[in-house]
């Protein structure tokens, strides 16, 4: 009987890192199971958590998005029609990639561009971009300063009690 050389290679794969692997999966399984069956606290829906607190609107703006026929998006106020932004191709990614994720869901739903999204600063100083026709809401704040910043630039400029003498 012949024996060729790759049949005498055993592959091994030593014991610790499967147990490992094991583990982080035992752990996460353990984890998720815990806070669906209560035992461990959920965290809060920001939605939910705003209300309860009594947050309130501190600010709105409606926004409608195009793409133009460069790359470029054009972000306009939904009432007056007036151009707010403008990014070029390689700009404004964060915006591309937020209402991107809006529009989706509004062409799966089969709903078209009329109805404007709403931009919303709260009292908290949190910011939630949010499509009326689908109900579904993006926490802006969440991902971080300098992006909810290229938001903020959006809405109006607030004006103070020392502007409104």
């Amino acid at each position: 009987m012949i024996v060729r050389e790759y049949e005498k290679d055993e592959v091994t794969v030593h014991k610790v890192p499967l147990y490992l692997m094991g583990g982080m999966i035992a752990i996460s399984v353990l984890l998720t199971a815990s806070v669906t069956l209560g035992f461990l606290p959920r965290q809060s829906v920001p939605t939910e958590a705003r209300a309860a607190a009594g947050v309130e609107p501190a600010q709105e703006r409606t926004l409608k998005f195009f793409d133009e026929a460069d790359g470029t998006v054009r972000i306009e106020d939904g009432v007056t029609g007036e151009v707010l932004a403008r990014h070029g191709q390689g700009e404004g990614g964060f915006i591309r990639a937020s209402v991107r994720s809006l529009v989706h869901q509004r062409r799966i739903r089969n709903i078209g561009p009329e109805v404007p999204f709403t931009l919303t600063r709260w009292e908290n100083g949190e910011l939630t971009l949010r499509d009326p026709e689908t109900g579904v809401n993006i926490e802006i704040t969440a991902f971080g300063s300098m992006n909810q910043a290229v938001y903020a630039d959006l809405l109006p400029a607030r004006t103070t009690d020392k502007d409104a003498r």
